[in-house]
């Protein structure tokens, strides 16, 4: 069974190229199969002149792609032996092939020339929204459950989330990032995620829909025009933003402090909305080490372009890999499932700086 299905789309003068995700038991989890297959078919369709449009979606009701395969990425480092690995080992390891090819598939969708409709629909997480957020026509919907949930696991949010979680208004990107906070199709809209909302009982027919297109010399505004139409359709069924109605408090816990004072804001404010509480136990959960990370990559990132972002997200990714938090947190998180990670430390004022400095210094190039 092919982990990615391909297919075309016939219009009344050109077809509409159909990436479906295709591991539904694992939640269409990415893994280094599916981004090969994924990277070569983009690139046979943007160069087919016959081809108007892409549409990727996932297999399923409950995800487009909840994460990549990170528990593949645990048994690779636990082979390797060692938590403090050499940068040589680990530039030539299945973890460097993994995000390098993970990334540049990211990259390359945020750049590609032909319009891309993503439907984002249930669980989109962490290497989902590596996919998701680089289309150019992004849909979510009623079922979508966001989240860039990696500092459960001791990782941080990469895929391009420290160009896009820097775009988000009143540092609601670096709350989600540190606190890995869930978050729906209107949050996702509100913070510049999504471009429309659309009720999922009406995918059938925008499919037929696109595929009565007479495509002509702009492809993008033809697409904008019938999802806008569509999604006024869908105004009733979308839940409302909490993003947008908690925006000032979130501001409010972050602007202009240390990742330690936003860390015991979060930790120790008595929160009353319900959502609140929920990140906040997310965040009591969470490896300090990475939420420091988290914070320090998105600091760093900020004014950068897209792909010096990508750049610095592989370092960083690389290093994560060769330190004890990442494989303990898969291990507790996914592996053992015992929920109980032995994190390297107990309290985020203990996080050493120089630990630190080692994660952004830069590791040594593949041989």
């Amino acid at each position: 069974m092919d982990s990615v299905i391909f297919k075309e789309l016939t219009c009344k003068n050109k077809k509409i190229g159909v990436a479906q995700l295709n591991n539904p038991k694992a939640l269409n989890a990415l893994n280094v199969t599916m981004i090969d297959m994924l990277h070569a078919q983009l690139k046979l369709w943007e160069s087919d002149e016959n081809i108007a449009s892409v549409l990727l979606e996932g297999n399923g009701d409950k995800a487009f792609c909840a994460g990549g395969d990170v528990v593949g990425l645990y048994h690779e480092i636990i082979k390797l032996e060692s938590n403090a690995q050499s940068d040589d080992k680990i530039t030539n390891s299945l973890c460097a092939e993994f995000f390098e090819k993970e990334y540049d598939l990211d990259l390359y969708i945020h750049e590609y020339s032909k319009p891309i409709i993503v439907w984002g629909h249930g669980y989109v997480f962490g290497g989902g929204m590596g996919l998701f957020a680089g289309a150019s026509h992004r849909i979510t919907t009623e079922k979508t459950i966001m989240a860039m949930p990696e500092t459960a696991i001791g990782l941080y949010p990469e895929v391009g989330a420290s160009w896009f979680l820097n775009k988000m208004p009143n540092n609601i990107g670096l709350f989600l990032g540190i606190t890995g906070a869930f978050f729906n199709a209107s949050d996702a809209k509100y913070v510049g995620l999504s471009n429309f909302n659309i009720a999922s009982q009406f995918k059938d027919g925008l499919v037929e829909q696109l595929c009565q297109i007479r495509w002509g010399v702009n492809p993008t505004q033809q697409i904008d025009s019938l999802l806008a139409g569509i999604e006024q359709k869908s105004l009733s069924y979308m839940p409302d933003s909490t993003l947008e109605l908690l925006s000032t408090d979130i501001n409010n816990l972050i602007e202009g402090k240390s990742i330690q004072s936003i860390y015991e804001n979060i930790i120790q404010t008595s929160f009353e909305h319900k959502w609140l509480l929920d990140a906040q136990a997310k965040l009591n959960n969470a490896s300090v080490l990475s939420v420091v990370l988290t914070y320090e990559q998105l600091i760093k990132t900020k004014h950068m372009p897209k792909a010096e972002c990508f750049n610095e997200e592989l370092n960083l990714s690389l290093r994560c890999c060769q330190f004890s938090e990442f494989p303990e947190g898969v291990r507790a998180q996914l592996v053992d499932k015992d929920k109980k990670p032995r994190w390297a430390f107990n309290k985020i004022e203990e996080v050493e700086p120089e630990l630190v400095s080692w994660f952004f210094s830069s590791i040594k190039s593949k041989n």
